[in-house]
């Protein structure tokens, strides 16, 4: 045994049983997993032990063999209210109709938009719907470029909006790049990440928690802000026509790593992009649906509107589903020619989507949990050395680990893999992000309590502290 069984408290009880086990082997799946797989799928199975996941319910999951697992990632930011939710309202459109296409009328389509555009401002109230996120980035970017009659779009360095052929361009991060020709007239712009980043300082970010860099601003301004809206600026006079289709960005970074910008980049961006006849387009896949708890929409907390909001994961609590929202204006545009898509309003996708707007309670936990893990995670900052910034609003939260305070270097994929490893086996489940994979991500079900909080916080530290005592 390498470190002695810890004196972690008891994980917090769950009345839900679940069934026993009785399908395919654990040796027969991952022989299957090696021979029909794509190679892919094989590079990122998470953990070096694989997790053989059997049932869920709410922030729980249940492996092969029985053990239970509080889930802290929510299939990648996507169940977000609860695995297998005991909904009533929605049951009985299985007996209903599973399928049918938007060329005809039915009700669980139209009530289900008629509630999505109820959650926007105006003028965001024309919607199309789609399967997933990448399909919805991929309808935006043409919709951009078809309503302002320009082609290029500037992302963040360091962003994820997608793997189709057209979004991988929107993309900024090698790890999800191939060599062939994709994403043409996409750029991307210096992230402006006040913690790794060249600038940053103490006040920059919407957050309970800042970085722990020094800051000498005079109140009221920021250099960092300035110094990330000159980059842009370079891009506009170097790499852009005059004229540009789209800006796209997530209101707090998911895969990038839950990486947050001064307050005002948002708003000082999208005034630059609408100078150049651009629209801006917010990207709430990971975070919409309250899930940074200030606000049901990520963009609202930079006070701002963008022209289209695209959507996807948590809208369905895990059903294949996404959105693009868009103005009358923009839609207008896009009207020229047919667009169709043959599973984008599903009956049963609508009613799930449906039975998640109808959720109470959602938001609210986001903000309490969400804060209090950020506060006693940076307590656990100030503890260990290789904890360089806690930051996220809400329950979307990153911790990045560091070689050293001093440096800000990520810290080594293998010394993550250990920690996220230890993690698991007693029993939570976190993610990874970040440009080099130095962030954990916490993105779990808006349903968790503060006992699952607590019981987090002690794994994780122990994980921690079990690294250090190894490798210090």
């Amino acid at each position: 045994v390498k470190h002695p069984p810890p004196d972690l408290p008891e994980m917090p009880p769950c009345s839900f049983n679940p069934e026993e086990y009785k399908d395919m082997s654990k040796e027969r799946m991952m022989e299957i997993r090696r021979q029909n797989c794509n190679p892919m799928t094989m590079k990122v199975t998470y953990y070096k032990k694989p997790v053989y996941i059997h049932q869920g319910h709410m922030q729980w999951l249940w492996d092969v063999d029985g053990r239970r697992y509080l889930d802290l990632f929510a299939g990648v930011a996507t169940v977000s209210v609860g695995h297998c939710h005991p909904w009533k309202e929605h049951k009985n459109i299985w007996d209903q109709l599973w399928h049918t296409t938007n060329i005809y009328v039915y009700s669980p389509l139209h009530e289900y938009t008629e509630k999505l555009a109820a959650t926007l401002p105006d003028p965001l109230k024309v919607i199309y719907l789609t399967n997933s996120g990448s399909e919805a980035n991929d309808l935006a970017m043409l919709m951009a470029r078809l309503h302002t009659g320009n082609f290029d779009v500037i992302t963040l360095r360091g962003s994820y909006h997608g793997g189709s052929p057209h979004t991988m361009g929107l993309t900024s991060n090698a790890a999800y790049k191939y060599p062939v020709a994709s994403g043409l007239g996409c750029h991307n712009t210096m992230c402006p990440d006040v913690f790794a980043g060249p600038w940053g300082g103490s006040n920059c970010r919407d957050s309970p928690i800042q970085t722990i860099r020094d800051c000498s601003c005079p109140q009221g301004s920021c250099t960092a802000n300035d110094k990330y809206i000159g980059q842009l600026n370079e891009v506009f006079a170097t790499s852009v026509p005059s004229r540009i289709a789209a800006f796209f960005a997530e209101p707090i970074m998911g895969v990038g790593g839950a990486v947050q910008y001064p307050k005002n980049f948002l708003k000082d961006t999208y005034k630059l992009v609408r100078e150049r006849g651009g629209v801006c387009i917010a990207d709430e896949v990971q975070t919409g649906f309250g899930r940074t708890g200030s606000h049901f929409w990520g963009f609202q907390g930079h006070d701002v509107i963008p022209d289209m909001v695209t959507m996807a994961k948590g809208i369905a609590n895990g059903f294949p589903m996404g959105a693009v929202v868009t103005t009358p204006e923009v839609a207008a545009s896009f009207a020229k020619g047919v667009h169709f898509n043959t599973f984008g309003g599903n009956p049963v996708a609508c009613a799930i989507a449906s039975s998640v707007l109808d959720e109470d309670g959602t938001q609210q936990i986001s903000h309490n949990v969400g804060t209090y893990l950020l506060t006693e995670l940076a307590k656990m900052r100030d503890k260990y050395e290789i904890i360089g910034d806690v930051r996220g609003k809400g329950l979307q939260i990153g911790v990045e680990m560091v070689k050293d305070k001093a440096s800000r270097k990520p810290l080594p994929p293998a010394a993550m893999s250990e920690i996220f490893e230890d993690t698991k086996d007693m029993g939570v489940l976190i993610g990874k992000g970040g440009v080099y994979g130095q962030t954990f991500r916490i993105k779990p079900p808006m349903c968790i309590t503060r006992d699952d909080a607590d019981f987090f916080l002690a794994v994780f530290n122990q994980a921690l502290h079990n690294y250090m005592e190894d490798h210090h």
